[in-house]
C-alpha cells in the first residue's frame, strides 16, 4: 500500500534537483557556502569518517535563511512592496528579516509573548518588525494568517513549501561537492524542511547515499509518521531541541520523506544536552539542540550503515539561549563528576573556615561557591554549617577530597 501510494504522487513533485540547483543560482549572491570538515576525533570516536556541515556559520546562525531567501526572491514586485509576514519564535524568524530587508521588503514576525527578549532583539535588528502574540506558536501562527489576510501580506512558511524546500536543498548540493565519496549524511528533522531538501538534491544526484533523519523524543511526529507510513500529529514535551519540537510533519515534507529518505530515528534529551556540551568542549563549536540531535544519534549507535563511511552531520544551527546553555553546561559537569556539592560543619570560631578550605585546597579542589551559616543550619549551637561546590576532575577525585576530610574530622554529606 505504501509503495502505491509513493507511485501515484512521483507526478505530482515539483521540487527536483533542477529547481534546487536553480534556488542556488537565485540566492547564491547572499547565502553563505559553509564549510564542510572531517573532525579527526569524532571520527575515530564515531568509528566513521565524520564530517560536519558547518550551517552554524551560516547567516543569522541557522541553515533557515536559505529557503527564507529563495521565497522572498521569488516574490513579485508587488508582493514585495505589500511584505511577508510569518510566525516563529527562532532561526525562522531571523531568516525571514534578514531577507526581507535584503530584498527592500518589510517584513512582520509575530512570535508568542513567551519568546526570550535576546530573539525578540535579533529579530528587530535584522529589519523585522515584531509582533507578539499567543502563548505558543500554533497561537502565533493564527494571528500571522489573520495578518495575512487582512493587510494582503505573503506569508512565508517554514517548512512546508516548495520554494522553501528548494532553499534548504542547496546544503546538499554544496554538501557533495565537498565530500564526492559521500556514504551518509545525518540530518535532524523538526517540520522536515531541512531534510526534505537535502534528500532531494542528494537522492536525484547520489542515489546510493543514505539519507538519515533525527528527531527528539520529546516530539517525535515525523518519526512516528515514517512508520505508520501516514501524517501522524503527536503530543510534544519542552524541549532542549525547540527548533524541531513540532507536533505534525508538513504535508509537503512528509511526501519528501518517504520518498528519498533511509530511516528516522529519534535521541533522548539527555542525549542531546551531552552531545551539545560534547560538541563545545570537543569540536569548538556552539550548537543549539537541533543541530546536537543529530550529533546524538551518531554517538548513540542509532545508524549501524554509517560504520567506516563517509558520513557528514549537518548542525543546523547556533542559534541557543545563553541561559540555557550555561544549565546544560553545569548540569553535564554534574553528571560527569566534575561538579560536586557537600555539605559539613566546621566550629564557629575565626579561622574554622579557613583550615576547611586549607583540607580542600590540598586535595586539588577548586571552590566555585560556598555558604557559611550560623543560624539557618542544622548544626549544633557552637558550630557553623557549610555547603560547598567544587570544580573536580572525576569522581575519583571526589572520593579523594571526601576521605582527606573525613581523616581530618569532617562529617561529610554529598549533595548530588
Amino acid at each position: 500500500m505504501l509503495v502505491l501510494r509513493i507511485l501515484k504522487k512521483l507526478g505530482g513533485y515539483v521540487i527536483g534537483l533542477k529547481e534546487i540547483q536553480a534556488a542556488r543560482a537565485t540566492i547564491g549572491e547572499v547565502i553563505k557556502n559553509t564549510p564542510c570538515l572531517r573532525s579527526r576525533t569524532f571520527s575515530s570516536e564515531l568509528r566513521s569518517n565524520a564530517y560536519f556541515k558547518y550551517e552554524t556559520l551560516q547567516l543569522t546562525g541557522s541553515f533557515k535563511v536559505r529557503g527564507a531567501c529563495n521565497k522572498i526572491r521569488s516574490l513579485s514586485p508587488e508582493q514585495l512592496r505589500k511584505g511577508v509576514v510569518t510566525a516563529s519564535a527562532g532561526n525562522h524568524a531571523q531568516g525571514v528579516a534578514f531577507s526581507a530587508n535584503q530584498a527592500g521588503a518589510p517584513a512582520t514576525i509575530v512570535m508568542p509573548v513567551t519568546t526570550p527578549l535576546i530573539k525578540v532583539d535579533n529579530t528587530e535588528r535584522l529589519g523585522g518588525k515584531v509582533v507578539l502574540a499567543g502563548e505558543v506558536f500554533d497561537e502565533a501562527k493564527a494571528e500571522a494568517k489573520r495578518l495575512e489576510a487582512e493587510q494582503g501580506l505573503t506569508f512565508v512558511p517554514p517548512f512546508d513549501d516548495e520554494l522553501v524546500i528548494a532553499g534548504q536543498g542547496t546544503i546538499g548540493l554544496e554538501i557533495l561537492e565537498q565530500v564526492p565519496d559521500l556514504d551518509a549524511v545525518i540530518v535532524p528533522i523538526g517540520g522536515g524542511g531541512l531534510i526534505s531538501g537535502i534528500a532531494t538534491a542528494i537522492k536525484e544526484s547520489k542515489p546510493t547515499v543514505k539519507v538519515y533523519g533525527v528527531q527528539t523524543k520529546a516530539a517525535p511526529c515525523m518519526a512516528e509518521s515514517f512508520r505508520a507510513g501516514h501524517r501522524v500529529t503527536c503530543d510534544t514535551e519542552r524541549s532542549v531541541a525547540d527548533g524541531i519540537a513540532v507536533k505534525s510533519p508538513g504535508e509537503l515534507t512528509f511526501d519528501y520523506v518517504m520518498r528519498y529518505v533511509d530511516d528516522v530515528e529519534t535521541v533522548t534529551e539527555d542525549q542531546i544536552r551531552s552531545a551539545i556540551v560534547k560538541m563545545l568542549e570537543v569540536g569548538k563549536t556552539v550548537t543549539e539542540g537541533a543541530a546536537a540531535a543529530a550529533l546524538a544519534a551518531m554517538i548513540e549507535r542509532r545508524f549501524p550503515y554509517v560504520e567506516g563511511r563517509n558520513a557528514v552531520i549537518i548542525l543546523s544551527g547556533a542559534n541557543i539561549d545563553v541561559s540555557l546553555l550555561a544549565r546544560i553546561i553545569d548540569r553535564s559537569l554534574v553528571e560527569s563528576r566534575r561538579l560536586v556539592r557537600f555539605r559539613t560543619e566546621v566550629t564557629d570560631r575565626p579561622g574554622a573556615l579557613a583550615d576547611l578550605l586549607r583540607v580542600i585546597a590540598s586535595c586539588g579542589g577548586n571552590v566555585v561557591r560556598i555558604q557559611h551559616d550560623r543560624v539557618f543550619k542544622h548544626a549544633g549551637f557552637w558550630e557553623a554549617e557549610v555547603e560547598v561546590t567544587l570544580e573536580t576532575r572525576n569522581e575519583d577525585h571526589i572520593e579523594e577530597i571526601h576521605r582527606t576530610l573525613r581523616k581530618r574530622g569532617y562529617d561529610i554529606a554529598r549533595l548530588d
